[in-house]
């Protein structure tokens, strides 16, 4: 009897250890596509700070990539999940590819004596602010997953905002009032998405095109707190 209780318990930790294991190798595998992401996103900038034609044309073009980018938000996650690896990759870096063009000319834009320092600042709070609340979602035990519908319709709510300010308003403290909010909602659907990143684990055969899907969602709260946080601080410098 003891026997047995003891095999028992060996199995139940060793799976478990197994568990783990498999679960730390998934999300890193997501963490890494994102950065990835995220390093393609900063040559694409950085190419643009050093060549101000390049910037002033994809300034012109702006709207190309910002309606590619909401486009691909909405239908992408369908795409990864019910398509092959390869349409999975090309969907992520084409999502990429259009947010280093709509963002580059805003960075390119603090090249300035001393403006270039906002950039750094801006990225060493949102990764701060990221990866608290991506910790957060990680290791929580409460459910999250009510958050979802108000967290969208939230989102919803601030691009329009958003799009009303760029074409009516104009207006430098209400930008600043919607990046504030912005902030705020994407810190929490952060913390939304890593939690439901992490239930995939389990729900999904194919870890590949699941890591692809969760560096797709990450990535985008990312670079959308990173754009945000520096108008913040533009605007608090202004």
């Amino acid at each position: 009897m003891n026997d047995q209780y003891q095999y028992q318990t060996q199995s139940q930790t060793g799976a478990g250890v197994a568990y783990d294991e498999g679960l730390r190798k998934f999300m890193l595998g997501v963490y890494n596509y994102m950065g990835l992401g995220l390093l393609a996103t900063a040559i694409v900038a950085y190419a643009m700070m050093n060549n101000p034609e390049l910037a002033r044309a994809a300034q012109g073009t702006f709207f190309i990539p910002f309606i590619g980018i909401i486009a691909i938000g909405f239908i992408g996650p369908r795409f990864i999940y019910s398509s092959s690896p390869v349409v999975a990759h090309a969907i992520y870096w084409t999502y990429v590819a259009l947010w280093g063009w709509l963002i580059g000319p805003t960075v390119a834009s603090y090249t300035g004596a001393g403006m270039a320092t906002e950039v750094y600042k801006a990225f060493f709070i949102t990764a701060t602010v990221f990866g608290s609340v991506s910790l957060y979602g990680y290791t929580t035990k409460k459910d999250l997953a009510p958050m979802g519908k108000f967290l969208f319709m939230a989102v919803i709510g601030l691009l329009i905002a958003m799009v009303l300010n760029f074409l009516i308003f104009k207006s430098g403290l209400m930008s600043f009032g919607i990046s504030a909010l912005v902030v705020i909602v994407f810190s929490a659907l952060t913390a939304y998405e890593t939690q439901m990143i992490k239930n995939m684990y389990h729900e999904q055969a194919d870890n590949n095109r699941a890591s692809i899907f969760g560096a797709f969602m990450l990535y985008g709260s990312f670079v959308t707190l990173f754009i945000h946080i520096l108008n913040i601080l533009g605007f608090m410098n202004d």
